[in-house]
C-alpha cells in the first residue's frame, strides 16, 4: 500500500461511517470524529472479513480509477452500523446527563 491507498481508505472510511449513521435508526449521540474513526475501522475490518471468508462478487464499481466490490462494501457498512450502534449505546450509558432520552 502506498500513501494514496491510505488516503483512499481514510476518505472511504469516513463515507462508510456516515452511511452507517444514516442506516441506523434513531438519533446517535456520538460526534463526527468517532463516526469517521468507526468507519475507518470498519473499512479495514470489512476488507479483512471479506477476504477471510471469500465474500466477493462480480458486481464492481469504479470511483476515480479505483475498483470496489459491492459485497465487500456491504460487509464494511454492516460492521460500521454495529460499531456506531455500540458507540451510541456506550455514550448514552456513560452519560452523566440523565435528562436526555
Amino acid at each position: 500500500m502506498d500513501a494514496q491507498d491510505y488516503l483512499v481508505a481514510i476518505v472511504f472510511g469516513a463515507i462508510i461511517g456516515v452511511v452507517a449513521r444514516i442506516v441506523l435508526p434513531g438519533r446517535q449521540s456520538i460526534g463526527l470524529i468517532p463516526t469517521v474513526l468507526i468507519g475507518m475501522g470498519a473499512a479495514v475490518a470489512g476488507t479483512w472479513a471479506a477476504d477471510r471468508w471469500n465474500l466477493h462478487s462480480d458486481k464492481l464499481f469504479t470511483v476515480t480509477g479505483r475498483t470496489f466490490d459491492w459485497a465487500v462494501v456491504g460487509v464494511q457498512v454492516g460492521i460500521a452500523v454495529v460499531g456506531v450502534a455500540v458507540a451510541a449505546v456506550m455514550t448514552k450509558a456513560f452519560s452523566t446527563d440523565h435528562d436526555r432520552d
